[in-house]
């Protein structure tokens, strides 16, 4: 039988051993997803704090149990609006939102074509589905062309394909083609899921991310995303019609079996959502970007950023634990991404930018990476 500490030694060897560290407040952070600041905004706060001296501290049961309560109702009326869909669900996790949701579409005999670099949950639904597991390329039209064309030839009337993309990828901060993907789905009769959790509140002109920015929200027939990024509270929803909620809602185990969330989480979301879609919203948006031209221009970037997510390339997983370490005694928070988070040999330093960071902080991380 192997041994733990076994297990635990090989991890160490390789640079690739984990720890749970404590929160340290006098360093600046440049690791978080909390890209526009939310999660300290006050009228969230105030959300917060009023439904729970409405509701209590927390749902006590799964939804089909107790019931659902207003907030999570007012919850998900808010996404499907935002997204322009019959209906939405809010799910505990966005990793219990992925799993739930894939494996409530597909089952044996179905097929699911993800991107390469898909974040782990999304890989994980797929395995969990039993359904045929096909992966193409980052972002290689070619090829998921190649892999749509074999899967509809060998389909049979009952068979689905789904088709599954990030709009901007967890760890390298990149856009999907994601005209392409959807024309190529519809071509050939497939569905189409795109997790917007990296995209919501920083793109398009109500914050509603890639699809949005692009004109195609109509064209996707499952809009995921989280509400712990952006938003600055926590929990995953979809949006997509009123049947497939339906759907999920009698076949989504994660959401089934899971207490549901707070509804003073739900509320604080909700909230959240309406500053991302208003006036302060697009404020916020607009200096994020704002600081990340700031960085760009301070570390000598030449590529252009596609998001609040810029990875500093390193390769060697002992050496971006170093940099990372040297950072932190510089008075700076940025994680080294290693290994199996991304593959062997890309480790990097994830550097995430906020609206709330000052020039200062920008301009002296980059004179320290420079």
């Amino acid at each position: 039988m192997r041994l733990p500490e076994d297990e635990l030694a090989a991890l160490k060897s390789a640079s690739l051993l984990r720890h749970i560290s404590d929160a340290d407040s006098s360093l600046t952070n440049f690791s978080s997803n909390d890209y526009l600041g939310l999660s300290q905004h006050p009228e969230i706060k105030q959300a917060y704090q009023e439904a729970i001296e409405k509701y209590g501290a927390g749902s006590t049961a799964s939804r089909l149990i107790c019931g659902t309560m207003e907030p999570h109702r007012n919850l998900e009326e808010t996404i499907a609006t935002a997204k322009g869909t019959e209906a939405a669900l809010s799910f505990a996790t966005g990793y219990a939102t992925s799993v739930g949701v894939i494996t409530s579409i597909l089952g044996k005999g179905d097929v699911v074509i993800l991107d390469k670099l898909c974040h782990a949950s999304l890989i994980d639904g797929a395995r969990m589905s039993g359904a045929t597991l096909r992966v193409f390329p980052h972002n290689h039209i070619e090829k998921l062309e190649s892999l749509l064309q074999s899967a509809t030839t060998k389909a049979d009337a009952n068979s689905r394909i789904l088709v599954i993309t990030e709009s901007i990828f967890s760890m390298d901060g990149d856009a999907a083609p994601l005209v392409e993907i959807s024309r190529l789905s519809k071509q050939y009769g497939c569905l189409l899921l795109v997790d917007e959790a990296h995209a919501l509140g920083l793109i398009g002109p109500t914050g509603m991310g890639l699809a949005e920015e692009l004109g195609i929200q109509d064209q996707i027939d499952f809009h995921m995303g989280t509400l712990g990024k952006a938003a600055g509270v926590a929990g995953g929803y979809l949006a997509t019609s009123r049947v497939w909620a339906e759907l999920m809602i009698n076949r989504a185990r994660s959401f089934i079996y899971s207490t549901a969330p707070p509804p003073a989480q739900a509320a604080a979301a909700a909230q959240a959502l309406r500053i991302i879609q208003s006036e302060q919203g697009q404020r916020l948006r607009m200096q994020l970007w704002k600081n990340i031209d700031t960085f760009r221009a301070a570390s000598d970037m030449t590529s252009h950023c596609q998001s609040a997510i810029i990875p500093w390339m390193v390769g060697d997983s002992e050496r971006a634990l170093k940099l990372s370490s040297q950072l932190r005694e510089q008075g700076f928070l940025v994680p080294a991404i290693r290994y199996p988070t991304v593959p062997r040999q890309t480790a990097r330093l994830r550097i995430t930018m906020s609206s709330c960071h000052d020039t200062e902080s920008i301009e002296a991380l980059a004179s320290c990476l420079r």
